[in-house]
């Protein structure tokens, strides 16, 4: 089976992933990630050409896409989810979601050093926010995801962008900001990977529906007021 990944909840990331059913893992044929969190919307479906390209795949070749819902920022987010929507409609392809705090989630519990009790996964959601969830360490989403303030965190070590952007007042709270993940963001490789291990397991995944937390700042114009 052949995945085509993306996720744009921070970065923008795409990645294609090869999973033979019969086995709990997958293998990572090609991937691009931005280093930003602007410009989704530029680079995004270039960069899904070229790694078809690049391993000489059309979209009749993909047997499924995932993408990752969220929790992320409004723009960036829905550009994601819209592509792959688009991407699954024009190829008759089967479309399914999952959480993007489980990309680094996968990731910590890949490394070299995984966590032997509970861990907390945080991103940063602007407005001096983090988007946070809580897994078992053997990564079993325990809570979340939530939008807060860095100091409503639980006391437990924080994996992710949001752990170094917000340490100082993560400590205060009594949080363990991860220094080797501190500068950590999901990646479309990871969620797959992530993605595939539920498979394998005969676990459903979410549906595309975004999980953006919050309202957007963008609001309706009210009626004119009449003039005097």
């Amino acid at each position: 089976m052949i995945l085509l990944v993306i996720d744009t909840s921070a970065i923008a990331s795409a990645a294609i992933i090869r999973w033979h059913e019969d086995e709990p893992w997958g293998a990572v044929l090609a991937q691009f990630a931005t280093e930003d969190t602007k410009s989704h919307a530029e680079v995004l479906a270039p960069g899904i050409d070229a790694l078809l390209l690049e391993q000489e795949l059309s979209g009749s070749d993909i047997d499924r896409i995932v993408v990752g819902v969220g929790p992320g920022p409004f723009t960036g987010l829905r550009s994601g989810i819209a592509t792959a929507r688009a991407l699954a409609f024009a190829w008759s392809t089967p479309l399914a979601g999952l959480m993007s705090l489980d990309a680094i989630a996968w990731d910590v519990l890949a490394g070299a050093r995984p966590p032997a009790s509970e861990f907390v996964v945080a991103t940063d959601a602007r407005r001096r926010e983090v988007y946070w969830a809580r897994y078992s360490a053997r990564g079993v989403l325990l809570e979340g995801p939530h939008v807060a303030h860095p100091d409503a965190l639980p006391a437990l070590p924080v994996y992710g962008a949001g752990g170094g952007i917000y340490r100082e007042k993560l400590e205060a709270a009594d949080a363990v900001v991860v220094g080797e993940f501190e500068s950590a963001q999901p990646t479309a490789a990871s969620l797959g990977l992530a993605a595939v291990e539920r498979l394998a397991r005969g676990e459903e995944l979410l549906d595309t529906a975004p999980r953006y937390l919050r309202e957007s700042d963008a609001k309706v114009p009210g009626p004119r007021k009449r003039a005097l």
